[in-house]
């Protein structure tokens, strides 16, 4: 009778720790970061691999570096399958947000080795691809237009802002948001599979540096789905740390403003944004410059951000 009691105490303590992990939110997104940094080192350039939980089914946002990441994720143990089969048979669409090359090189040098697919983007990040880099005088035209001949391995799929459009060969939709970088459009990507959402933004500037409301009109868009907690993570650049002159910014942010950005959302949303998942890409060598960043991110974290730094080659799970 007496052990009796003891259990029935045992479980009875028990069930909130059971019950609590029985509660855990259920992932809705993978993520595989191919390259995460925003410059010097090229075997590590913003490249994020995305699909719904459970899915092979991928889109690669921006495409700086595929080759090493890739390799790096099997070796990781990332992926099951050999390095070739993921650049083949898992990526079944490119989303370039500008026309840089730190965000599209790694596609073009791979592209002798890919399969047929999508690039995707507007279509003024488009036209530069076609008349700048798929071209028979800097490269090869792998695409179905442009110069002749045609290879006809890519098919140019322009977005429209704000329409959302379906990604073939996947279970996922996506929304294009026009975003300012100094002297060219950026772009941001939302991501829908079912009822949930990751938001993916290329470099962007602040609007009180760039004198836009790119930025705001982003938030507007997005603030319900963060009411609702369906936004699932987004996927923002910081640059460079505090300090560094406006005119010296190129078109990206720094802690401050990024943190700027961020009460902006939580305005527009009208909710807290604690535990918010927010994954920082971008970030620009030196080492030292990037450690200060963290530094200064985690000091004016007031609003209780997630903070998630990505690590090339090893997956998140939203």
């Amino acid at each position: 009778m007496y052990n009796h009691h003891k259990l029935s105490l045992f479980i009875f303590l028990l069930l909130p720790v059971l019950t609590f992990a029985q509660v855990k939110p259920a992932t809705s997104f993978r993520i595989v970061p191919l390259g995460v940094l925003g410059g010097a080192d090229e075997s590590n350039l913003s490249a994020y691999m995305l699909a719904p939980q459970g899915s092979d089914n991928y889109i690669c946002l921006d495409a700086g570096t595929l080759h090493y990441g890739i390799a790096k994720a099997v070796a990781n143990k990332t992926f099951s399958v050999p390095a070739d089969a993921v650049l083949r048979k898992y990526i079944k669409g490119y989303f370039i947000s500008h026309a840089h090359l730190d965000h599209l090189a790694g596609m073009v040098i791979n592209s002798p080795d890919d399969t047929s697919k999508n690039i995707y983007g507007l279509k003024s990040t488009l036209e530069t691809i076609k008349t700048h880099y798929f071209t028979w005088e800097s490269w090869a035209n792998f695409a179905d237009d442009g110069g002749a001949p045609q290879l006809k391995k890519y098919h140019y799929k322009p977005l429209e802002p704000g329409s959302e459009t379906d990604i073939d060969n996947t279970e996922m939709q996506v929304q294009a948001f026009p975003l300012s970088h100094s002297n060219l459009t950026s772009t941001a990507f939302l991501v829908r599979s079912k009822d949930n959402y990751v938001l993916y933004l290329g470099d962007t500037g602040a609007d009180e540096v760039e004198k836009s409301q790119n930025m705001h009109n982003l938030w507007a868009a997005v603030a319900p789905l963060v009411k609702a907690k369906k936004l699932k993570a987004i996927m923002i650049e910081v640059s460079f740390p505090n300090g560094q002159p406006d005119k010296s910014l190129f078109g990206h942010l720094t802690p401050r403003l990024l943190m700027n950005e961020m009460r902006e959302l939580g305005k527009l949303a009208g909710v807290s944004l604690q535990r918010l998942n927010v994954v920082v890409t971008h970030l620009k060598p030196p080492y030292n410059s990037i450690i200060k960043i963290k530094q200064q991110l985690k000091a004016s974290n007031k609003s209780g951000l997630n903070l998630i730094y990505p690590q090339q080659g090893k997956a998140l799970e939203f």
